[in-house]
């Protein structure tokens, strides 16, 4: 985990390149292992043309434009290795991985940083150890004033979360249209800045403006007093009669422990928060949203899928690295290269690849000596599901409510405001599925969905 200044690194992998970890301390010139990665990949070339019938490398065609980046391949055999045993290559891929790796780098170079931990913790069943220290240097870190800049500066730059915010936003207000007295509770991990568009919305209304009470489900206790006083500084200012609530954790959530009044139309609002919920807690987890009643309920996940191949490392492995290859790439793009806020979000990244590879299979059973700080299956797990696999979770007790034109439209005008290669994709003609989709560079990012009881 560096924590020193922002430089930066010659597009080259060079011999100063910043190490990743201190378990090793070779000198060797880099052009070598440039050239011992040339061959390797070579090597696997000459391997995958030999053999069609080779199902590890039948991932290729879809890996997003993948020619002449060398980290994505030594990922994999390292990867690979460490799934068969054989600690001798292992150890010889992480070295090069680690001689190569800058998190300050290119893309190539930040993936193979990121990722290296990951690899090297789960080659020394280290997991769980560097997650806690990963989380507790970040919670040390972690102030309202840089998070909230961080979230800011990230949605200035890219529809990433905004996207979801939108979506969501408008079919609440559709659903809760006319009614006196609303509640939101909320799940999301944006620290409320979801909220302020929704609350002009609600001062604008033709009709009486209705009482908002929004009740959060903390992610990060620490910082919630903050995001209240602003929010309830914010809906003054609109005029809109305001009550805001915290509960942490998700124990608590119950009609009473949310303190839901008859006279009040419910609306839940997940955003990215789902899929820090433990998979063998999510069916359950749905069912207590169901029990609150709600007029509707708004999902909004990144589209990976963490979960099916949890069994399989390898497999689980690719997955992962696809989706942090697009969001890094993503980051570049969006960002200066000297932007401290996108080295901050990678950083971020970091923490969960760890939790998804290198944690026990994260969720399996393995990880419970996370959980000792009463987070309570909040906040710990990663596994990300695809929009097909919350669908069929959330059907079991909701009917899917399509976004309506309005709505759609809204998300497009949003969509404009930022570089080119981001649509908006609506799922048509499937009877499994229901959402629109933010993709980027055509590929499916994240996911957005309203249901009713």
């Amino acid at each position: 985990m560096h924590l020193s200044p922002y430089t930066t690194t010659p597009k080259k992998p060079s011999t100063h390149s910043n190490s990743h970890h201190n378990h090793h301390h070779h000198h060797h010139h880099s052009n070598n292992i440039v050239d011992e990665a040339a061959a390797l990949d070579n090597n696997n070339m000459h391997r995958s043309n030999q053999s069609h019938t080779s199902t590890s490398r039948s991932s290729d065609s879809s890996e997003p434009n993948e020619d002449g980046k060398w980290a994505p391949k030594l990922l994999r055999e390292c990867a690979k290795a460490i799934s068969e045993r054989d600690s001798t290559k292992t150890h010889h891929l992480l070295w090069m991985l680690n001689e190569l790796a800058s998190p300050y780098g290119d893309c190539d170079q930040k993936l193979a940083s990121y990722f290296l931990q990951a690899l090297f913790c789960r080659a020394t069943e280290s997991g769980e150890r560097c997650y806690k220290t990963l989380s507790s240097v970040a919670e040390k870190n972690h102030s309202f004033d840089s998070a909230r800049r961080l979230i800011l500066k990230f949605q200035e730059v890219s529809p990433w979360t905004t996207f979801g915010h939108v979506a969501s936003n408008g079919a609440i207000l559709e659903a809760l249209e006319g009614e006196p007295k609303l509640h939101i509770i909320d799940l999301s991990n944006t620290l409320c800045t979801q909220w302020p568009t929704l609350l002009e919305a609600l001062a604008t209304r033709n009709d009486e403006t209705p009482h908002l009470k929004l009740t959060v489900v903390a992610l990060a206790g620490s910082v919630m007093k903050e995001v209240g006083q602003r929010m309830e500084k914010f809906a003054r200012l609109m005029g809109v009669p305001f009550e805001f609530n915290v509960i942490s954790g998700l124990r608590d959530l119950t009609k009473e422990g949310l303190g839901v009044q008859e006279d009040e139309a419910i609306a839940v609002n997940c955003v990215g928060a789902l899929r820090r919920v433990e998979v063998e807690e999510r069916e359950n987890l749905i069912r207590v949203f169901k029990s609150l009643g709600p007029k509707v309920v708004t999902v909004v996940e990144e589209e990976a899928d963490f979960c099916s191949s949890r069994e399989d490392f390898v497999k689980c492995f690719e997955e992962c690295l696809k989706f942090y290859s697009l969001y890094f790439e993503m980051l570049e793009e969006s960002f200066p290269p000297t932007s401290n806020e996108r080295l901050m979000l990678e950083r971020e990244c970091s923490r969960s690849i760890v939790r998804v590879l290198a944690c026990c299979g994260g969720g399996d059973g393995g990880g419970d000596d996370i959980e000792d700080d009463g987070e309570d299956q909040f906040d710990c797990c990663e596994r990300r599901e695809r929009g097909t696999q919350w669908c069929e979770r959330l059907r079991n007790a909701f009917s899917p409510v399509g976004f309506s034109d309005d709505v759609v439209d809204d998300v497009k005008a949003l969509l404009k405001r930022y570089q080119p290669g981001w649509s908006l994709v609506v799922s048509q003609g499937d009877d499994h599925l229901s959402g629109i989709y933010l993709t980027w560079k055509e590929e499916p990012v994240v996911w957005a969905s309203a249901w009713k009881p």
